[in-house]
């Protein structure tokens, strides 16, 4: 009996119901990136298991889309429309957040805010300000680097210390304050008990007058990190007993509600 169509579609169908060549496609991107941007076939091969004509015809196809790119060297990187992908999903990831933040401010009284890891650089993909008239005010969009930073902090402390050591070697560790960290110990000592506490501080190291309490969104798509931020003299030891836990919570609650996908 001739194979219809329908039974054709079926058998391209993955186990989880999804289209098979796209789950694959996907997950040689995410290998990629997992692999510094740029790999080779074999190696893809290696880690996914699938034979290397698949993964031909896969890579094919994402460089015609402009997905992946080939290399000189012959090896694949990641192409430049992704970077529209990945600025248009950061801005969601922000819009998605802001009624935890919202909540956040309304439990706490100091502004919220959620950064993202972009390289080596921590960036501010949404706030939601403080009601109080001395406020904290941190423009989405703007860059920092990590090490001065309570994001920063709770965004590398799941890092292994030979890939922090790393970046700040690119990125250095320039003092914005009199109180900023400005060694890798002295940072991976930080690191240590932010991992060992729970959460991250800035205490005055970004600016002086300024504490900010910070902590990793669990399983997120990609590193990503809450904070709230307020005048020092706010910021206390004993608020900060009061703060942590909510934003302990309201990181749980946001890590759900980013990794709930909608039932088919």
């Amino acid at each position: 009996m001739p194979t219809s169509s329908a039974s054709t579609t079926d058998s391209a169908r993955s186990a989880s119901g999804g289209v098979q060549s796209l789950e694959r496609a996907f997950d040689l991107l995410e290998r990629m990136a997992d692999a510094g941007g740029e790999v080779g076939l074999s190696e893809l091969s290696a880690s996914s298991g699938l034979p290397l004509p698949t993964i031909h015809r896969l890579m094919r196809t994402l460089v015609s889309c402009g997905y992946v790119r080939q290399q000189p060297n012959r090896r694949y990187a990641l192409g430049p429309r992704l970077i529209r992908l990945g600025e248009s999903a950061s801005r969601l990831l922000g819009t998605w957040a802001r009624p935890y933040l919202a909540r956040l401010v309304e439990e706490t009284g100091e502004t919220a805010n959620m950064a993202l890891l972009d390289g080596d650089e921590v960036v501010y993909v949404a706030q939601v300000p403080s009601k109080h008239s001395m406020r904290m005010f941190t423009e989405v969009g703007r860059r920092v680097l990590p090490h001065s930073t309570g994001v920063g902090k709770a965004l590398l402390a799941g890092f292994p210390p030979e890939e922090v050591r790393a970046l700040l070697g690119r990125t250095g560790m320039p003092a914005a304050t009199e109180k900023t960290i400005t060694t890798p110990d002295g940072f991976l000592a930080a690191l240590e008990d932010v991992r060992r506490l729970g959460y991250a501080m800035d205490d005055n190291e970004q600016e002086i007058g300024v504490r900010c309490l910070a902590v990793p969104v669990p399983d997120s798509p990609t590193a990503a990190a809450i904070s709230i931020s307020g005048p020092a003299g706010r910021v206390t030891e004993s608020a900060k007993e009061r703060i942590v836990p909510v934003l302990q919570q309201v990181a749980v609650e946001l890590s759900e509600a980013l990794s709930t996908a909608p039932s088919s």
